[in-house]
């Protein structure tokens, strides 16, 4: 019995160290290979430095040279290949739709001329533009700037009023509302010692039947622009009853002194 237990135990011990030597025989796994990253063909577009707003004359600076995936590029687009000299060559161009920044540049979306000659080409179609005399006290202390949004307010004697009170009287109503600003002329004037800038004539945005009213409006009294908050733009004007009531009061210069009467 001992000599069979030998044998079994020898046999054992034998065949460990075979499994230990093949062990240490066998081949380490193989690395992982890198995955080498896809190269994207790339072609150098141009694009929007910073926001381009509507009506503005492009320069240089606006513009820049950036990578573009060549898969993504469309014919639109203005590519450093074929035209080398696009910075240069579209310096002084007009846009007629605003950029984002980083937005490829569309020639479409440009008008080439220089001047006031851009308006025709901005305004949207069976629309009119139309430009009225301004001053600081008559729209908003020079704050309006084109794509701002303005109510039109009409001051002019009441004479039928006149004929009733016996005196002078001044009636102010909103004959527009909510209309968008095109241009407004600015030019620099020294005040005080000091450069400020001033608006003199600002360009509207208005359907035909908007253009009869301020054409008429103009020669009955003085035409005033009223800021509207960007929030409210495209909103319905909504008159409360306050607004009716503050309307009726109004204004009246007799002998130099000012009054303020509810005409009956």
């Amino acid at each position: 019995m001992k000599a069979a237990r030998i044998v079994v135990l020898s046999v054992a011990l034998a065949a460990g160290g075979v499994a230990a030597l093949l062990a240490g025989r066998s081949e380490p796994p193989p690395k992982p290979q890198a995955v080498q990253p896809q190269q994207i063909a790339s072609v150098d577009v141009l694009v929007a430095k910073s926001d381009i707003e509507m009506g503005k004359s492009i320069s240089a600076d606006d513009v820049t040279w950036q990578a573009w995936p060549t898969n993504a590029n469309t014919g639109n687009f203005i590519r450093k290949s074929d035209h080398p000299n696009a910075v240069s060559e579209l310096a002084g161009s007009v846009a007629r739709a605003p950029f984002i920044a980083g937005e490829p540049i569309r020639e479409a979306k440009l008008v080439k001329v220089k001047g006031s000659g851009f308006m025709a080409a901005i305004l949207p179609s069976g629309m009119r533009a139309v430009s009225i005399g301004v001053s600081p006290e008559s729209a908003a202390a020079g704050f309006i700037l084109p794509n701002d949004h303005v109510d039109v307010v009409l001051t002019r004697r009441d004479r039928e009023a006149e004929k009733a009170a016996g005196i002078e009287v001044h009636v102010s109503e909103t004959i527009l509302a909510d209309i968008r600003v095109l241009a407004i002329d600015q030019q620099l004037e020294e005040k005080n010692g000091q450069k400020v800038v001033v608006g003199k004539t600002a360009t509207l945005e208005l359907t035909p039947g908007q253009v009869e009213v301020v054409t008429l409006a103009r020669q009955t009294g003085t035409l005033s622009l009223a800021l509207r908050s960007i929030t409210d733009a495209g909103k319905a004007t909504i008159k409360s009853e306050d607004d009716k009531g503050k309307r009726d009061a109004v204004n009246v210069v007799r002998f130099g002194v000012s009054t303020v009467v509810t005409p009956r």
